[in-house]
């Protein structure tokens, strides 16, 4: 299996409104380190598997619209726990819609929550 793996970050608000979530109910933010790893059995054509400047810029076009908002107010999202898996999973379904015209492998996405917390999705 061959890996290509980017990083960025982002810092967000939300609030999981239920019970189970203790403090977490309340409005708060976090700062996500974002990994993004593409995956292949094999290299394209050109030997690679994905080029790198765009898999950084299809992750930068995929976290602007997330950076510095409150996910309670995302169209996309009201109503939903945005738990760091869910966000997760938000992240690489986003990834795929903007990369599967070219890349046809797996996608894993990989949000630091904390130094020793991580929460991921692949698909």
């Amino acid at each position: 299996m061959y890996t290509v793996k980017i990083r960025n970050s982002i810092m967000i608000a939300h609030s999981l409104k239920h019970e189970f979530f203790g403090p977490a109910q309340g409005l708060h933010g976090a700062t996500y380190v974002v990994d993004a790893i593409f995956k292949s059995e094999q290299l394209d054509a050109h030997n690679v598997v994905i080029d790198i400047g765009a898999a950084h810029q299809i992750l930068k076009e995929v976290l602007e619209p997330l950076n510095y908002k409150n996910l309670d107010e995302h169209p996309d999202m009201i109503g939903d726990l945005t738990t760091t898996e869910y966000v997760a999973k938000y992240i690489h379904d986003k990834i795929k819609e903007k990369s599967n015209h070219f890349f046809k492998g797996r996608i894993e996405i990989i949000l630091g929550e904390k130094h020793d917390a991580w929460a991921s999705y692949e698909g």
